[in-house]
């Protein structure tokens, strides 16, 4: 015993720079408030608090949106189980639920006081005024086509102000994307029964021929100018985003999940939560690396907390 008392000193002596390091890097971030270091650094330990908030927040929004989107999907599985033949052509699948939705059965009525949302597919297949406004009935088409495993997206005919006038579904079908309007409950056709596509019916000879058949159909409802995603709402933000996607990302407006993205609620909040999630946890992995890298704060890490809690509970059993 006394010879282990006698080599301890002994040691600290011969190398008191190591002690003195190993003190050093025993310290640990968050230090005592009263510590002078500490107090030199308020601004990051408000950040680092305020992070780490969001981040335990985005973890709790990000799993109920994507609880929200299971649901959704249940849901809308129900609905294509009962109304689209699962081993049909797709084109007999379109025309099911462009029959159902002309046909199906009584649906609930919509009322001013009552809430709803046009993005909601739970709405738009349950309200009968909203399957008989484009953009809601197209969001219902697109939900059930999206359900049946076939790509669509929907397509805007918009004006020389970028301003919308109709809507309607763009389904791929045997390589080609043709024209659904489901407000009007047709697929549209040339005089010879195949389905059009977009660059076909910008040919008005086309489209008179497609369109005589449909009651009340506007004449200005053209295909001259057309887009996926209307970012005009934003002014000069959102045609200077166009223009950024455009060039970063040739052909984004076209892409099917575009299209999901902004006519399912449920799939915008889960994809949303979920690029949150990513950049808190790329923004706190910054913050702890400027914190040891620069500042000198040493935080303790998640995995050392989680060990630390383990042995904690083991000893106490």
């Amino acid at each position: 015993m006394s010879q282990d008392r006698l080599i301890t000193p002994a040691r600290s002596v011969i190398n008191p720079q190591r002690q003195q390091g190993s003190n050093e890097n025993s310290l640990r971030w968050p230090r005592p408030a009263d510590n002078s270091e500490t107090q030199g650094h308020l601004l990051f330990r408000i950040t680092w608090f305020a992070v780490n908030v969001l981040l335990v927040a985005s973890i709790f929004f990000a799993v109920y949106s994507a609880g929200w989107e299971f649901s959704t999907r249940r849901y809308l599985k129900g609905f294509s189980d009962a109304i689209v033949p699962a081993t049909s052509p797709g084109d007999e699948k379109v025309e099911a639920i462009l029959q159902w939705m002309a046909h199906g059965p009584a649906r609930r009525k919509f009322e001013a006081d009552t809430p709803q949302s046009d993005r909601d597919p739970t709405d738009t297949l349950n309200y009968e005024a909203l399957l008989q406004v484009c953009g809601t009935a197209t969001n219902a088409f697109i939900n059930l086509v999206d359900t049946g495993h076939m790509q669509v997206r929907r397509l805007l005919l918009v004006d020389s102000r970028q301003m919308t006038k109709h809507v309607v579904a763009e389904v791929l079908l045997d390589g080609r994307w043709i024209i659904v309007d489901p407000s009007f409950r047709v697929v549209m056709r040339g005089a010879d029964g195949r389905a059009l596509t977009r660059e076909e019916l910008t040919d008005p000879a086309v489209l008179a021929a497609a369109t005589r058949n449909i009651r009340a159909y506007d004449p200005s409802y053209t295909f001259d100018h057309v887009v996926h995603i209307r970012l005009a709402r934003f002014h000069i933000l959102g045609s200077l985003l166009r223009r950024v996607l455009d060039r970063a990302v040739p052909g984004w407006e076209d892409m099917p999940f575009m299209t999901l993205l902004v006519e399912r609620e449920s799939f915008a909040a889960m994809v949303s939560s979920i690029l949150l999630l990513i950049l808190l946890i790329l923004l706190r992995t910054a913050l702890s690396w400027y914190g040891e890298k620069r500042l000198g704060l040493h935080s303790v890490h998640i995995r050392q907390q989680l060990r630390r809690a383990c042995h904690a509970f083991l000893d106490a059993t």
